[in-house]
């Protein structure tokens, strides 16, 4: 992906359970933060 790319929809589970969908939020500023599971590598 390049810079202003449109990423692809992906759904994921949040910290309540519920699954949400990136297309929830279009039309919405949204930051995605990534990061290894905890006592993982990386």
């Amino acid at each position: 992906m390049e810079v202003n790319d449109i990423a692809p929809d992906f759904s994921l589970a949040n910290e309540e359970g519920k699954t949400v969908s990136l297309k929830d939020y279009r039309g919405k500023n949204v930051v995605l933060f990534f990061y290894p599971k905890a006592n993982t590598p990386g």
